[in-house]
């Protein structure tokens, strides 16, 4: 079934004249995988969003919506709480451990201070 991960990433490589061989070679990948990505048969790696908001040029607000677009489908987030000092990681933490008792009006508040 086509996410909308799929359909934005199918509308960069055809706005972009490109082949699925094409941007499989920029995403290193096989045109198998970028298929399978496109057709929501496989996860969206993360690391795609940066490479190919770059190879592609991507608007901040373009990047941001196929982020969004990507962790549609996701069940399972890495966090990488390397480099981050300990009170960071205790909010990461905290937060983790208790987002799934958040009220809907708190999700709201949350959603309205990270979209600044």
């Amino acid at each position: 079934m086509l996410t909308n991960f799929g359909k934005a990433l199918r509308k960069i490589r055809i706005d972009n004249n490109e082949l699925l061989k094409d941007m499989a070679s920029k995403l290193d990948v096989t045109v198998a995988y970028l298929s399978a990505v496109e057709n929501g048969n496989r996860e969206v790696p993360d690391s795609w969003i940066d490479i190919l908001a770059n190879k592609y040029y991507l608007s901040t607000s373009e990047k941001k919506q196929l982020q969004q677009y990507a962790y549609e489908k996701k069940e399972n987030l890495k966090i990488n709480l390397s480099g981050i000092n300990q009170d960071e990681k205790e909010l990461a933490l905290a937060f983790a451990r208790s987002f799934k008792e958040l009220s809907d009006d708190d999700m709201k508040t949350l959603m309205r201070f990270f979209e600044r």
